[in-house]
């Protein structure tokens, strides 16, 4: 493998918001594409379990968006009191002004973005444990990721998404998903503007990295 072109995927792929292109259509062929390289993901037990909600229709994503809209208002006061919290020098404060803005565009616009892909998995998580919650949504989220990065090498971009599950139900209603299914995720999908991406400021790894002991860094 080239791992210049592997590593520059797997750096840049991030939640994409503000670069969406609301005008230029998305072709249902490379979605379904892109679906296909998704589920190679692992699924507990190979149970593939997946399912996948693609939502084009206009007046169901303006119906899935209010119900978004609704929830980011909790979230946005939630963000507010969280940003307080942050050291100097940390890049997650650094950032928190942009990445607000970035999020408050997109519940704007939610509506506008041409495809909406919910990741589906079947059954309910009715087990609270580490263990059960682990292995549900781990059957469904590797797929989801994989799917962004996948869209990603096609020049789409998507964001990763899931205020609208303090509604899930309610959408649920509006796209007909039955009651034994668990919606995970809305990543919105469009093509992005401009040319590229950069990798982002991240805390180091190294600095959460504890090997044989918790707290413990490498020397």
């Amino acid at each position: 493998m080239d791992l210049s072109v592997v590593d520059h995927l797997l750096t840049t792929t991030r939640s994409v918001r503000k670069r969406l292109d609301l005008e230029r259509p998305v072709e249902p062929a490379v979605v379904q594409e892109c679906l296909e390289i998704a589920i190679q993901a692992p699924s507990g037990s190979n149970r593939q379990g997946y399912h996948f909600m693609v939502v084009t229709d206009a007046e169901k994503r303006h119906q899935v968006a209010s119900y978004y809209a609704q929830s980011y208002q909790v979230y946005y006061q939630e963000v507010q009191s969280r940003r307080k919290v942050w050291k100097a020098g940390d890049p997650r404060g650094e950032r928190a002004d942009r990445v607000l803005d970035s999020a408050t565009y997109l519940a704007g616009i939610l509506h506008r973005v041409p495809v909406f892909v919910i990741p589906c998995i079947e059954g309910r998580p009715q087990d609270p444990s580490p263990a059960a919650q682990a292995g549900f949504y781990g059957s469904i989220l590797p797929a989801a990721w994989s799917l962004m990065l996948a869209l990603r090498s096609r020049g789409l971009g998507a964001a990763w998404t899931t205020l609208h599950l303090a509604y899930e139900r309610e959408v649920a209603a509006v796209l007909g998903v039955p009651d034994s299914i668990t919606q995970a995720a809305l990543l919105p999908v469009a093509y992005y503007t401009g040319d590229d991406f950069r990798p982002a400021k991240r805390i180091p790894a190294a600095e959460r990295t504890y090997w044989d002991e918790w707290g413990r860094v490498a020397k």
